[in-house]
């Protein structure tokens, strides 16, 4: 089983945190994935879940790219990952998404679409039954920290 940190978060939600390249830094350091909101804005590239607020480079992208899975929020963040190697995806509500390294990415609360579903987080379900994360290659979650024990 995979651990991502959803936008940097280990702990719970911290909107001072999420999208914050100190934050997922520390995410990484601990050994965690984590999935990061990315907008493209003319040549330049920020981090943000609502709209684009911290400037990163393709540099500081590829210092982690590893680590990274990186949900375009918009088309130009998204024609610039076609370009790339990096794990990426773009969705909005879908039920799943496929990540260019085929990797299927399941809203809160979709059964298991395969052996490489990862469960996005699961505490959000509408169901709010317990998910058994034992059917998921992975797990996307503001609650990583807590998950991994």
């Amino acid at each position: 089983m995979i651990y991502i940190s959803h936008r940097g978060n280990l702990r719970g939600p911290n909107p001072e945190c999420e999208n914050m390249p100190d934050c997922i830094d520390v995410a990484i350091l601990l050994g965690y994935d984590v999935e990061i909101d990315l907008w493209g804005t003319g040549s330049s590239l920020y981090l943000g879940h609502d709209s684009p607020t911290t400037a990163v480079t393709v540099k500081w992208l590829e210092e982690r790219h590893e680590s990274l899975w990186i949900h375009c929020k918009n088309p130009q963040a998204l024609g610039v990952m076609t370009k790339s190697d990096f794990n990426y995806f773009f969705h909005n509500k879908d039920g799943y998404t496929l990540t260019s390294k085929g990797f299927v990415w399941a809203y809160p609360g979709m059964p298991p679409a395969g052996e490489k579903t990862i469960a996005v987080m699961p505490e959000m379900a509408d169901n709010r039954k317990l998910v058994n994360l034992y059917n998921y290659y992975g797990v996307c979650s503001d609650f990583v920290q807590l998950m991994n024990v």
